[in-house]
Formats: structure tokens, sequence, C-alpha cells
């Protein structure tokens, strides 16, 4: 066992009061890598303990700042509440107000409080995403994160936190990989997705989605291939239609945001859809032909080539 191990192991058989000296005085790094040392079965059996888990919880929230970029710290303003559940049942309920560099525990803090915002989620994964090791955007995407109000407040209390001994970011939850992506999108319900899509993460995903397309044109199959695919994303609870231009030519991709070309006389077809449905679709879970027979996308223009798209973009699929 490990020394930073050990720091944690000796919260077995600790009071109330030792536990709750423990979280107040134990270096954030320290705590971090005893975390990511731990394996899940041992920190659910830790937080099993009534003496541990609010001790824990409410020590972790206290010193979130210490554990935080500081420029990172500084953006947020807002009140969140976190809902920490495990099996449905809810442990633990407290909340941090944030003004621009500053924050303030809100302990026990009831139901009936006002938030700009409320993140429900397993205690587990709670611990996991305070210690860097869990990407909040994808856990949102996944449905293991639920979020009520401000979705870019939530996932900007889970981009705070740094690699321990530095000042760098562990996890920046706007950062999405497609790969990433389609593995959490595998048993996601359309009812989740759309409310995802509806909230103020929605311009963050489109954008890193296309803007990661090219990185996964197969080179090979895309040699010969010349075609220019304009996208137009419907849903927006704005009432905005957000546009992407896709072009393959020479075995070379791009993309290109906005409605570049006008009303579309260079294109070779445009496929108009619901914004979740694209992701399914980029990410490999709407099969075009049937998302076209089916009226989920909408093509304009040659549909041949708007089909042969997806077929020269290979984002690999989780077994």
């Amino acid at each position: 066992m490990s020394a930073v191990t050990s720091d944690l192991q000796q919260l077995r058989t600790a009071s109330r009061g030792e536990a709750a000296a423990f979280f107040a005085d134990v270096a954030p790094e320290t705590l971090v890598a005893a975390v990511r040392q731990t394996s899940d079965e041992d920190l659910l059996a830790l937080m099993a303990r009534d003496e541990v888990r609010p001790a824990a919880v409410e020590g972790i929230l206290a010193r979130l700042h210490e554990y935080a970029v500081p420029e990172r710290l500084a953006e947020l303003r807002g009140v969140v509440r976190f809902d920490l559940e495990r099996r449905g049942d809810l442990l633990e309920r407290h909340g941090l107000a944030f003004d621009g560099g500053g924050m303030r525990l809100l302990s026990g803090m009831p139901a009936t409080e006002p938030t700009d915002v409320v993140l429900r989620t397993s205690l587990l994964r709670f611990v996991r995403i305070v210690s860097g090791e869990r990407n909040a955007g994808l856990e949102y995407l996944g449905g293991t994160l639920d979020i009520d109000g401000d979705a870019l407040l939530a996932l900007g209390v889970g981009g705070l936190f740094r690699v321990p001994g530095s000042d760098e970011v562990a996890v920046d939850p706007r950062a999405l990989d497609p790969v990433d992506v389609a593995t959490v999108l595998g048993e996601v319900s359309q009812a989740h997705l759309k409310k995802v899509m509806a909230s103020g993460f929605r311009p963050i995903v489109l954008d890193e989605i296309f803007r990661r397309l090219p990185d996964y044109l197969n080179p090979s199959k895309a040699a010969c291939v010349d075609l220019t695919i304009g996208f137009r994303l419907l849903g927006n609870p704005a009432g905005e239609v957000e546009r992407y231009v896709v072009r393959v030519a020479g075995g070379v991709a791009s993309v290109e945001a906005g409605d570049e070309g006008g009303h579309g006389e260079d294109r070779d077809a445009t496929v108009t859809c619901e914004a979740h449905d694209y992701l399914l679709l980029a990410t490999g879970h709407l099969n075009p032909v049937k998302g076209v027979l089916k009226g989920q996308l909408k093509v304009r223009g040659d549909k041949a080539k708007a089909l042969r798209l997806s077929s020269v973009i290979d984002i690999p699929q989780p077994r």
C-alpha cells in the first residue's frame, strides 16, 4: 500500500471528528493522488460510513478553491447545488456560491433554496470528477450527470480542477473527442440527448464535433472523393439554425461554420436535421440511409453524395 493510499485507509475507523479534521488538513495534491489510487469498491466502502461521507463532501466543497485553476475559478458566478446519490437515493445535498474568484459553502442546502443550476450524480462520480479522472461534459452527454439550469456554469465547475502539483486543468469538459462522445452515446435515451442539446452546452458539442471531424477522414476512401455538403441544424431554443459546411477533396476534409457560399450554389447537397440526430449520425449511432427513410435527415440536392460523406468518415466505435 502506498503512502498516499494509506492516508485514506485511516478513515476506515475514524470518528466523525477525526474525519472532519482529516479533510480540513490534508493537502489537495495528497488527497487527489490517494483518490486516484483507490478502487471504486474501496471508495464506496469509505463513503458508506456516516462518519466519513458528510465530512468528505463538505471538506472537498469547502476547499474546492484549493483544487482549482485560479483563472477558471475567477470566471464563475452563481449558485450551484450538488445532489449526490447512491443507487437513486439522496445522500448529500450542498451548495456553493461563486462570486468571480471567491466561493462560499452552503452546507445542507435545502431543495427550496434558489439556485442557478442543480447537479445530480452519484457520490462516486462526484469524487472522480473532482479528482480530475472524469470529464463532466462526457458524463452529462452520457446521462450519468444530470444538470438542471445553467449548464455552462455547471460545466465550468467541472473544468476547475488542476493536475496535482501544477496549475494545468486536469480535464476540460469542453474538450470532446468524437470517439469518446461515440462511446458515451451508446445507451443514451433520445429524451436525454434532446435535453442536452437544448442546453447551453449545445454550441460547444457541435463546434467540437465538427472541428474534429477532419481528423477521422479515411484518406484511402476519400482519395477520389470530391464533395461539399452543407448542414442545417434545427432545434436551437433561440430559434436559430446552425450552419456548417464540410468539404472533402484530394483526400483532405475541411469544415467551416456559418453559411459560406451564400444560398448553397456551390454545394452538392444540404442536410437538414435536428442537432441531436446529427450528433448520432456523426458518431455512428444513426445510419444515414435509415435516417433519410425515417425523415430524420432531409436532403436537398445530390443524395448519393450526401450519403457518401458518412462512408469516408471513420470514427472508431466502442466494442
